[in-house]
């Protein structure tokens, strides 16, 4: 692709990197335009993304042969949405872990409680979709019956933007039915991103918080902290920044998160479960973050660079989701499925809201925060955190995510069998 009339040219990777710095400016312009108080925030960089796949993913796959014929858009997209989840979960975990566990071990209950009151009431609204559609004019064209479910298994993991829950669905559908899930799941992701990102930005405007009262009461107990930041004063660091420390999370998270726990089927040729690389890296930071060190290796990053990474990889991961979702969507596109996954996204979200205000008794930013744990739903935390102007609630997002995790690839994988 040649630029301002052939005078810059721009090819395969450069072209790559030109459209994600592309997408990054004009997202986060679109992220600025607030509507009484709501804006998208970094949700703008998922729009500018989907929009940008769905017009140009054709030209970007074209810059992106090599020599071989072979067509690498696909593969360089992941690394980018992988490096933007490493970088943010990661980040997330130390910023989480000084305070991860004394926030655990006060609400542990609650926290299990909420993970599966979400999961489970996202399974019902989609064992209801499944009804609704068997029994009336609104299956669409899929004319078998495990095909409709196929398709709104995808639905469910992407209303709560789940990636181990598709791949637990695609691993149980049989196999002439996960080009249905994998549809499903491109459909609903979009709703899946911004109905969360939404909703924690209107609740606390429509209860009419006081933000300042809220903060107070998840801040909890700084002098333990300011005990820590002494010990780490005595420490070796490898570096100014932290980066080694972050580095090291990110290898042992990796190596944490391929760990595969037998469901069913004999071994690990059944099903499995696994953290993945977004539970690993998360769980092994919030260790780090916990305790600070390795004996006298200092391992807790500078603020400035958590919050850097944080932010980085939060966007680069809505660029690798958003181009190819823009493209599936324009190609898969049906408003029905479309709505059964706004049901799949709205549902967990509310009930689960209500359940932790007038059940468990959370404050305001704990059960926000929580939501978006059970919700699974990464940029929801980044948008919440913006808006809370807290990263307290990262603790809560971060007790609840393993929870749901668990449960919603154990909730797809009963509705492929029971239906």
């Amino acid at each position: 692709m040649n630029l301002f009339g052939g005078v810059i040219p721009v090819t395969g990777i450069s072209f790559l990197l030109f459209c994600v710095f592309a997408i990054l400016f004009f997202g986060y312009a679109l992220g600025r335009i607030t509507i009484k108080g709501v804006s998208l925030g970094d949700a703008g960089v998922f729009i500018i993304a989907l929009l940008f796949g769905a017009l140009f993913y054709g030209p970007l796959e074209a810059q992106l042969k090599i020599g071989d014929g072979l067509n690498y858009a696909e593969q360089s997209l992941t690394i980018i949405e992988n490096l933007g989840l490493i970088l943010f979960v990661t980040s997330v975990g130390f910023i989480a872990g000084p305070k991860f566990f004394g926030n655990l071990k006060k609400n542990f209950k609650s926290y299990v409680l909420l993970g599966l009151v979400v999961i489970l009431a996202g399974g019902l609204a989609a064992a209801g979709c499944i009804f609704i559609g068997r029994n009336t004019d609104f299956g669409g064209s899929i004319e078998t019956a495990e095909g409709f479910t196929a398709m709104i298994v995808g639905l469910l993991s992407g209303s709560l933007t789940s990636t181990p829950a598709f791949a637990a669905a695609k691993a149980t559908v049989a196999e002439e039915y996960i080009g249905l899930v994998s549809v499903g799941h491109g459909i609903a992701y979009i709703f899946g991103v911004i109905g969360v990102v939404l909703f924690v930005q209107i609740v606390p405007k429509l209860m009419r918080a006081n933000m300042d009262e809220e903060r107070a009461k998840i801040s909890g107990e700084d002098a333990p902290q300011e005990k820590k930041k002494s010990i780490a004063r005595k420490l070796l660091e490898l570096d100014d920044h932290g980066l080694a420390a972050f580095a090291l999370a990110a290898v042992l998270g990796n190596f944490v998160g391929k760990i595969k726990i037998p469901l069913s089927g004999d071994g690990l040729s059944g099903t499995c479960f696994s953290l993945t690389t977004t539970g690993g890296c998360l769980l092994v930071a919030l260790v780090l973050g916990h305790f600070g060190r390795i004996g006298k290796l200092h391992m807790m990053p500078e603020k400035s660079t958590l919050q850097l990474f944080r932010e980085l990889g939060l966007v680069l991961f809505l660029v690798g989701a958003g181009i190819p979702g823009g493209a599936e969507f324009v190609a898969n596109f049906d408003p029905m499925y479309f709505v059964y996954g706004i049901i799949m996204t709205v549902v967990p979200m509310i009930l689960g809201f209500l359940f932790a205000k007038y059940v468990l008794k959370l404050s305001l930013l704990n059960n926000l925060g929580s939501i978006t744990g059970g919700m699974t739903s990464t940029p929801a935390l980044g948008t919440l955190i913006r808006t809370a102007k807290t990263e307290d609630v990262a603790a809560a997002y971060a007790a609840t995510y393993p929870i749901a995790l668990i449960a919603v690839v154990l909730v797809s994988q009963f509705l492929i069998i029971l239906f």
